[in-house]
């Protein structure tokens, strides 16, 4: 079985190739064009309006499942911002910028969850979702070597580390990401 997942984030795709082994998994960048359809943007209020969107946007070939999600970091103190925006907090959207930009809208209550939902688009036209949350906290500086966006100030709930100081295959096991994926094995089998 194959999958097209409707990114050209390599960051993201890496992280969904490790977690779904066993699945041959394909990017939009591996793609031929006649698969692909426009550009989506990304205007929804919600992760769930705006994966499958993306997810809906695919032309696919027969008998290929497409999937595409949408995902962010939510803070408590920011009212659950920068949510569905997280990728545009700031510009330009590197981690060093957009974690400089969290930490200094931030208070001193520092809750917060990475959220993962996830479209799945079946070649009837059928489409799911699932979803995946990470739930805690940030820190007030950046560590660590590891990851994209904001994982060098987020450390999940009950560890210590951040995930850009976590080995790789130890935030994917944990990941807000991970989880939707384990959910989207299960209804893929």
């Amino acid at each position: 079985m194959g999958i097209l997942v409707a990114t050209t984030n390599k960051h993201k795709l890496r992280e969904i190739r490790h977690i779904l082994k066993g699945i041959r998994v394909q990017g939009l960048l591996d793609c031929a064009r006649s698969k692909l359809g426009t550009r989506v943007k990304e205007d929804g209020k919600t992760f769930e309006e705006n994966a499958v969107k993306k997810a809906k946007s695919i032309r696919l070939k027969i008998g290929q499942i497409a999937i595409a999600d949408d995902s962010g970091l939510m803070v408590d103190c920011l009212g659950g911002r920068p949510g569905v925006r997280s990728a545009r907090f700031a510009s330009p959207p590197t981690p060093r910028n957009l974690c400089t930009k969290l930490l200094k809208t931030m208070d001193e209550r520092r809750g917060a969850k990475f959220v993962c939902v996830i479209a799945v688009k079946y070649p009837s036209g059928r489409v799911r979702t699932v979803k995946g949350v990470c739930r805690g906290k940030i820190i007030h500086e950046m560590r660590g070597k590891h990851g994209f966006g904001y994982d060098p100030v987020f450390v999940p709930s009950g560890y210590r580390k951040t995930f850009a100081e976590m080995a790789p295959a130890m935030k994917n096991r944990l990941s807000h990401r991970a989880r939707a994926l384990r959910k989207l094995e299960k209804i893929l089998k």
